[in-house]
């Protein structure tokens, strides 16, 4: 067995403490680990007993940390990309337990297939026990390997080149930087290159209640536009303009609405901002990591 797995681990981070050193010591531990691990953390301060374990980890060397003063995922993430030292990127989650084999089958589904996105298999807490095995149609938690379209932002990998030559990740998508996935995904397929499922590459999402993108509430309450600006800058930038006509509608026709009226009209408040501020985020253009631009530190 390898000493290293010859790939970079980067972990954006945001407002999570317990459950971040226990993500990190889960991957830590696991054999062989990655050969280097960087966590982009954008939290403002932590709890002292994280910060001191933080401190511990990067003091002798297993992880890279590095304090982002804005958050920002898509921006942490090109961070990670200019930084990274390994060619083969893999991007997790702060709140996840891996599988034994997670990096190992990474690698070895790019050894497999050529420049492809590898979408691991998440399983979410409501997941945890469900025979998925006579399944058909496709989920994240499913055990099919297959040739998909988009993939999850907590558990996929990439080469480092093509993802800088793609321009890194959009950061215009703002807040929770709902739909960020999805426009990298058109963006990779439309240069000709695929997206491949492999549900060997397991981790469990734990799904912590707070920090992360939960800082900034549930999509159903809030009246906030911060979920709704990445679906319609995503459909602007993409062309998908029949979600820009359903959306106000689907947002506003849910279960939740349904049991509380009286919240809809601070959701459609919501979607009128959300769209408003795409159309801004449309006019200044794309966000993309420049080409040539040297590795921040």
């Amino acid at each position: 067995m390898p000493k290293f797995a010859n790939i970079s681990v980067v972990i954006p981070t945001y407002r999570r403490e317990k459950v971040l050193i226990d993500t990190l010591e889960f991957l830590l531990a696991m054999q062989p680990p990655p050969a280097e691990m960087l966590v982009l953390d954008q939290t403002e301060a932590h709890d002292p007993s994280t910060e001191t374990r933080l401190k511990a980890f990067a003091d002798v060397g297993s992880i890279r940390w590095l304090r982002l003063t804005e958050p920002s995922i898509p921006k942490a993430m090109n961070q990670g990309l200019l930084l990274a030292k390994q060619e083969i990127v893999m991007f997790a989650d702060d709140d996840i337990k891996p599988e034994p084999g997670l990096l190992i089958e990474h690698l070895a589904a790019h050894a497999a297939h050529d420049d492809v996105i590898v979408a691991g298999r998440v399983i979410q807490p409501w997941e945890e026990g469900v025979d998925l095995s006579r399944e058909t149609n496709f989920r994240f938690a499913g055990l099919r390997s297959a040739w998909i379209s988009e993939f999850m932002g907590g558990n996929f990998s990439l080469r480092r080149s093509t993802a800088l030559a793609l321009g890194g990740f959009d950061e215009n998508f703002v807040r929770v930087a709902y739909r960020f996935e999805a426009e990298f995904a058109h963006r990779f397929c439309a240069s000709g290159r695929r997206i491949w499922f492999e549900p060997t590459a397991c981790l469990h999402h734990l799904k912590d209640a707070a920090g992360g993108t939960r800082t900034y509430g549930d999509h159903l309450t809030t009246w906030r536009p911060d979920h709704a600006v990445g679906a319609y800058y995503f459909a602007l930038r993409t062309g998908a303009w029949r979600g820009i006509l359903t959306r106000p509608i689907r947002s506003a026709l849910t279960r939740f609405h349904l049991r509380h009226p009286w919240r809809i009209a601070g959701t459609l408040w919501a979607e009128a901002r959300g769209f408003v501020w795409a159309l801004r985020l449309l006019a200044q253009g794309p966000s993309y990591i420049k080409q040539g631009e040297p590795r921040r530190l």
